[in-house]
């Protein structure tokens, strides 16, 4: 293994506490590629990626089952043993979450104006004259 990181460093990259880590851990989520003689997490550069996207799919509300599914779609598609029908079907699976996740994404958009269109109208209600 390359470059093997500890939690804390991995934590630090991504942005995320060690304590969320430890939870996706146990979730299912991710799994450390290693550990060392005395326990401790070891990650590789593929683990950080891997929670990468995992924190890029929660602001959009995917389900932990849904991350599985779609991470081990991705999985699929850089392993070279995949056979033809497993790509076929990861693609299509991953498709279908593209669309929805652009769906997702449009809502939290229309959100985000409403919430602007609120602070606009507090502005202009609370502002003295």
């Amino acid at each position: 293994m390359t470059q093997a990181m500890h939690i804390g460093e991995v934590a630090a990259r991504t942005d995320l506490s060690i304590r969320s880590l430890r939870h996706w851990e146990e979730v299912g989520l991710l799994t450390p590629s290693g550990r060392t003689d005395g326990g401790f997490r070891l990650y590789t550069e593929d683990d950080v990626e891997r929670i990468l996207l995992v924190r890029r799919m929660k602001p959009l509300g995917f389900s932990l089952d849904e991350m599985k599914v779609a991470l081990t779609h991705l999985e699929a598609l850089r392993r070279r043993e995949t056979t033809p029908t497993e790509r076929d079907r990861a693609l299509e699976h991953l498709a279908a979450v593209k669309d929805d996740a652009s769906e997702r994404r449009k809502k939290l958009v229309r959100q985000l104006d409403m919430a602007d269109e609120f602070i606009g109208i507090l502005e202009r209600q609370t502002a003295r004259p």
